[in-house]
This record gives structure tokens, C-alpha cells and sequence, in this order.
């Protein structure tokens, strides 16, 4: 089965590619990330993507670079509440219709294996999408290998960030280190 992975940065890509790799999955990337912001961090995320991907022998989509695509999806984006659940919509969404127009049986995340994120509302969007598309869509909870895929990265010398990509999660990250 052929399977499109939406892929938000190599460290994440790791595990689940291995994992699905494992079940017997035909696994391609797609980069698609408008929210990652400013444009420097977003290509250091898909060289490491990509190149990654290359190692790895996995076919690797990316389609342009359009972040008022995330603000259109988010508005002013404040509430992490309404606008995380949005920007997954939107990502998983186009994962969706691009895996459609590819001939992929199915499609999923990388956002599975973060801790950091909501499993069950990326699950519901998914399942939802699912439904509207007429795709399937695979959940796997990926999060046992975040620790050692990261570590992987690091030991690797893969690029590492530290913020999920918007700019409204740099702000936080500053604020909650308390520096303004």
C-alpha cells in the first residue's frame, strides 16, 4: 500500500517512516508547512527534510511556499486552542488531496509522534478529512519513538528546531523563558 506522509521536519520524519516502513508500507513525504515562519527556519526544515528523505530513498512532494495560506486558516491566530486545531486541518487536508491526486491509498502525519501534540483532535481531523475526501487516512500513535528519533537527529547532525513553526509558537516560547 502506498502511503503520503505529511512531514513537518526530519527529526519527526524518522520513526514513523521506519514504522511504516516496517508494516509493509510503500512510504512517500510530503513537505507542506506554511505555518513555519520565517522563511530561513521553514527552508532549513525542508532541506533537512529532503535531504533526509534522500538518504532514505523515500520520494519527497513539496509544494510552494505560501504562508498566507496559514493565516488565511488561522486568522490573527492568538488562541492556541482554535488556531493549532486549524493549522492541522489545513496541513492534513492537503496531504489529503495531494495523496488523492497521486494515486496514495492512504495518507498520515508526522505529527503523531510529537508529545507535544493533541493525538485524539489529529486523529478527528484525519478521520474527518477522511471521510470528506474519500481517502483513507492511518492513524498510528508514533509518540514511542520521538526520544530516540531525536536523539538520532542530534547525533546525526539533522537540524533540530525549537518551536513547532508559527510564529505565535516562537512568541510563546519566548515568553514562557521569560524574555521579551
Amino acid at each position: 500500500m502506498k502511503i503520503l506522509l505529511h512531514t513537518c521536519c526530519a527529526p519527526c520524519l524518522i520513526h514513523p517512516l521506519e514504522q511504516l516502513r516496517e508494516s509493509g508500507f510503500a512510504v512517500s513525504a510530503l513537505f507542506y508547512n506554511p505555518n513555519i515562519q520565517p522563511f530561513a527556519e521553514y527552508r532549513k526544515r525542508k532541506e533537512a527534510a529532503e535531504n533526509y528523505c534522500a538518504g532514505q530513498k523515500a520520494e519527497f512532494f513539496c509544494p510552494p511556499y505560501l504562508p498566507t495560506e496559514f493565516f488565511q486558516a488561522v486568522g490573527l491566530g492568538e488562541e492556541k486552542l482554535q488556531r493549532c486545531p486549524a493549522c492541522w486541518f489545513l496541513r492534513l487536508d492537503k496531504t489529503a488531496d495531494i495523496a488523492k491526486e497521486n494515486g496514495f491509498d492512504c495518507f498520515t502525519t508526522t505529527l503523531l509522534v510529537s508529545p507535544y501534540q493533541d493525538q485524539e483532535a489529529l486523529k478527528k481531523i484525519g478521520s474527518d478529512i477522511s471521510k470528506d475526501k474519500g481517502i483513507d487516512f492511518f492513524y498510528e500513535d508514533f509518540r514511542p519513538g520521538f526520544k530516540r528519533a531525536h536523539n538520532l537527529a542530534k547525533e546525526k547532525g539533522i537540524y533540530c528546531q525549537k518551536f513547532c513553526g508559527c510564529v505565535y509558537s516562537e512568541l510563546e516560547r519566548y515568553k514562557n523563558a521569560g524574555t521579551r
